[in-house]
């Protein structure tokens, strides 16, 4: 039975568990309606609700969700519609690494190079982020949006303030040839990070406010003062960027025109299994090394208390050692005196030598 424009929707959460379960993103889901990727959004948060045509479209492809639970290719580059491909047999998680690495990394590294403006950068950020997805892929592969995941940590990575002390990356790459593109990816390198992550994740990527606010860590209120504030640099250099839709095709025309390309699934894989190895044997070593010292630091160190000897120190008040020295007159004439009377008067012995 078609749902007609009469019947009940469901719930805002079961609308988007629905989408979500038929991997489908919010632009796809706008496409197959004919409408924008924002609507879809609203209506997903409760905000809005579809009315006439759009919500019978809107039913039965809910309906269609909910009864077969397909999946529709919507992507004109005819990408996958989802992450992880309808198969009866379940992946193994190499392949399920593979399938959300294939569907997320051409798009993402194409975004984060809207972030950076730096072509290698935004490739490093992505494969290390996808390096980190599989050295936590337990927790990845449970998570509610394992792409969103993986933009959140690419995004961290190119933002790092880090970066700016490396020597391949103290040069600016060479701008895009075309002018238009050239300006706006200007404009938007001169925003601050923050801003500039902001207006990529909801004029961009197309999130809502509230999944902009959880996925750039900020409260609403602060991510929509963020969002304003970059629409309107953006509009002050650039007038005809004032409207979100054009905004928003010119964003994915820039994007568009880079080749930027990713490494594969199992070269991301293997490239973070060695890292995850060297980094696990520097630990080890760094722990024999300390184990070591310490032990030759116990081994050689005194097992008693040795008080040290006191430095010499000069003793005052004794008197100088007496010296025999030069006689005065007196005594000199007494002496003469002495050796001449002892001889020659009878009165007294003179000692004979031998």
């Amino acid at each position: 039975m078609t749902p007609n424009a009469s019947s009940p929707l469901p719930p805002p959460t079961e609308r988007r568990r629905l989408r979500e379960a038929g991997a489908l993103t919010q632009d796809q889901v706008a496409a197959r309606l004919g409408i924008a990727g924002r609507t879809v959004a609203s209506w997903e948060s409760g905000r809005t609700t579809p009315r006439g045509r759009k919500r019978a479209a809107y039913l039965a492809l809910l309906a269609e969700l909910s009864r077969t639970g397909a999946r529709v290719t919507a992507c004109p580059d005819k990408q996958p519609a989802g992450p992880f491909p309808a198969s009866a047999a379940p992946l193994t998680p190499a392949q399920a690494f593979d399938a959300l690495y294939a569907f997320c990394a051409p798009a993402l590294v194409r975004q984060t190079y809207l972030l950076t403006g730096r072509r290698e950068l935004a490739r490093e950020s992505v494969e290390r982020a996808f390096q980190l997805a599989w050295q936590r892929w337990p927790e990845v592969a449970v998570d509610r949006d394992p792409a969103g995941w993986v933009r959140a940590t690419a995004y961290e990575y190119a933002l790092s303030p880090w970066h700016r002390f490396r020597r391949r990356h103290r040069r600016p790459d060479p701008p895009p040839a075309d002018k238009d593109r050239r300006a706006l990816l200007d404009v938007l390198l001169r925003l601050p990070p923050s801003y500039r992550r902001t207006l990529l994740l909801y004029d961009g990527v197309g999130l809502d406010l509230p999944e902009t606010a959880a996925e750039a860590e900020a409260s609403t209120p602060a991510t929509a003062g963020r969002l304003l504030h970059a629409r309107e640099a953006l509009a002050a250099r650039l007038p005809e960027l004032a409207d979100p839709d054009v905004l928003h095709r010119r964003l994915a025309e820039l994007a568009s025109t880079e080749r930027l390309r990713a490494a594969g699934p199992p070269a991301v894989r293997t490239g973070g299994e060695r890292r995850a190895r060297f980094w696990a044997r520097a630990a080890i070593a760094f722990t024999v090394a300390l184990i070591g010292t310490t032990t030759l630091t116990l081994r050689t160190a005194p097992t008693h208390y040795e008080p040290p000897v006191a430095p010499g120190a000069r003793i005052e008040g004794v008197p100088p050692r007496a010296a025999q020295g030069p006689l005065s007159a007196m005594e000199v004439e007494l002496r003469a005196k002495l050796r001449q009377a002892t001889v020659p008067g009878p009165q007294r012995l003179v000692p004979l030598t031998g």
